[in-house]
């Protein structure tokens, strides 16, 4: 039986390229994002041997991800793997410049939503038999070093941290664990305009290095494949030329 995995914000970027990477090690797939038609070109790229299980909507609407969770355990009979990817970054912008309504916009799409849906995949998880699961945050390298003038974006991957040390903590005696993966300029088009010229601390706008995507979906398939019994809670990965450590 093939594991199953469960990836939010799988339309484009870091979750179709997990999708197709998981896919073709041999798990089956939920995959949800908003774009129906994306999703659907992200299930064509998955191994034709998975079986993959499309469903659009709002990830920080209660009610799609209460459905969400009943379709995957309806349609596979267990869960092995959330990944917690979806997300959204705002335009550079001065604190007081920043309209609440947007802060709260990015407080529902990059945390809330990781909230139910962990809340969500606990009840599965200690339900199915065998219990247990693992579940994989996307934080980002602003969970540690703030670029200038990203409050929202900064303020909530700070809080997936809280998320992921409290789900490792309420989870390690049910053979749940939880990883935070923390990406630094992986090319995708959310990152595309970093490469083209970033803001840093000094001042400056200069562009910054990339890397290919590839390498972060297989650094997920190889956490994925771990044990139960074996927890990676930070994993850091980078383009070696980008400025992080010394960020300035």
């Amino acid at each position: 039986m093939n594991k199953v995995a469960l990836i939010t914000g799988a339309s484009s970027g870091i979750g179709r390229a997990t999708a197709t990477a998981l896919s073709k090690a041999g798990w089956d797939l939920t995959i949800t994002a908003r774009r129906l038609d994306r999703l659907e070109e992200t299930r064509t790229q998955c191994g034709k041997t998975a079986k993959v299980l499309v469903l659009a909507g709002d990830i920080s609407d209660e009610r799609f991800v209460l459905e969400l969770f009943k379709q995957t355990v309806s349609t596979f009979g267990r869960l092995d793997l959330l990944f917690n990817n979806a997300g959204m970054g705002y335009p550079s912008t001065l604190i007081e410049d920043l309209p609440i309504e947007a802060f709260r916009k990015v407080m529902d799409v990059n945390v809330t939503s990781a909230v139910i849906c962990t809340r969500e995949a606990f009840k599965v998880f200690k339900a199915q038999n065998p219990p247990g699961g693992r579940i994989i945050n996307n934080g980002s390298l602003s969970a540690h070093i703030p670029r200038p003038h990203s409050f929202p974006y900064t303020i909530s991957k700070h809080a997936i941290t809280g998320l992921t040390k409290t789900t490792a903590l309420e989870g390690r005696s049910h053979g749940i664990t939880c990883t935070q993966i923390d990406i630094g300029n992986a090319l995708t088009d959310m990152s595309f305009r970093l490469s083209q010229g970033a803001l840093q601390s000094n001042g400056q706008t200069v562009p910054e290095a990339t890397f290919d995507v590839e390498h972060v979906a297989q650094s997920i398939v190889h956490i994925a494949s771990l044990p139960t019994n074996v927890t990676v809670l930070d994993y850091k990965i980078m383009a070696t030329e980008m400025p992080f450590v010394g960020r300035g």
